[in-house]
């Protein structure tokens, strides 16, 4: 049910549970964020009639947000809730997170039933780590061995930088090799605060495979509605790249995003979102239902269409990425 204009159907939800994040990274944060109160973010009963409606419209995976989404009290709760959705046709409930209070909630996370984790973790060097996060690095290693001693599926999210963490491609996917974990790099996008973003400081997909050709067997598989393009190396390791700048993926999107204040955005660089949150105080599902149909329908056609940075004052850490 939920298809937009471009017959697009759209199966995986991201939440943004807060704004809050206690990293400050270079391509999302801005220099001075303003932290919403309390009373602006969609509660968890909101938001879980939320999700009930649209698990009933044909979303298949939610995913959880920030800012960082282990900062806000009561995830692991409502991560336990959002399994009775599993009920009416829910088959995923996902993660993305810093990890640095990830050795503390992993294990709490598997018996809610998180079925997955993605990491971000754009460099295993502490230096470059502190610089582009403003954070150490060791409590972010402590937390991913703790979801793999948990037994949580991880992948792990690198944005590349050029001129902050270009020079270490080769470095971190051989540590992800080591290790076992697919890792995904992504492609550095116009989402951070105003005029900081240019083109030149993107790496993109065809630079990264050069870098790594000489030193693993690279093989391409078919395209999917997976957001990455993937590749496995040495015929048993998985690697992802997001490659929205030079290779636009939007003609297959099946994302929607809610922020924390109850804004639906179709599209991660759309100048606007629906607000939905007067209508989740409502009696009347069908017109929450009308309301969400009516903004999906006419999702545009995306970055590949205009190919420049959102006009708006919400930013990549409110958004949920």
């Amino acid at each position: 049910m939920l298809v937009d204009q471009y017959q697009r159907q759209k199966r995986k939800l991201r939440i943004s549970l807060t704004d809050r994040c206690n990293f400050k990274c270079s391509y999302c944060m801005p220099d001075h964020p303003t932290w919403l109160s309390k009373q602006d973010i969609l509660s968890f009963e909101e938001l879980y009639h939320f999700c009930a409606v649209m698990v009933k419209l044909g979303i298949h995976q939610i995913r959880l947000t920030g800012g960082e989404p282990l900062m806000r009290k009561g995830v692991v709760n409502f991560i336990y809730s959002l399994n009775q959705l599993r009920a009416i046709g829910l088959e995923r409930i996902s993660m993305t997170t810093n990890a640095y209070y990830l050795e503390k909630y992993a294990d709490e996370l598997k018996r809610a039933g998180l079925d997955d984790l993605n990491i971000s973790l754009d460099s295993i060097q502490p230096d470059t780590f502190l610089k582009m996060t403003q954070k150490e690095l060791a409590p972010v290693l402590r937390g991913i061995f703790a979801a793999q001693h948990a037994k949580i599926p991880i992948k792990l999210n690198c944005v590349l930088v050029q001129g902050e963490n270009d020079h270490e491609v080769l470095q971190l996917t051989q540590w992800a090799y080591q290790q076992q974990i697919p890792l995904r790099f992504i492609e550095y996008m116009p989402l951070d605060q105003p005029k900081q973003w240019t083109r030149d400081k993107v790496v993109i997909e065809d630079e990264i495979i050069r870098i790594l050709s000489p030193h693993f067997q690279i093989e391409p598989l078919k395209r999917s509605q997976d957001p990455a393009t993937l590749y496995v190396l040495n015929q048993n390791f998985q690697l992802g790249i997001i490659s929205t700048i030079s290779k636009p993926f939007c003609q297959s999107c099946d994302r929607l995003r809610i922020t924390a204040t109850g804004e639906l955005f179709t599209c991660l660089f759309a100048n606007t979102g629906t607000p939905i949150r007067n209508l989740l105080k409502s009696d009347c599902e069908q017109d929450l239902m009308d309301r969400i149909l009516h903004a999906v329908w006419h999702k545009k056609a995306g970055y590949i269409a205009y190919q420049a940075a959102p006009i708006r004052k919400i930013s990549m850490h409110s958004i949920g990425g």
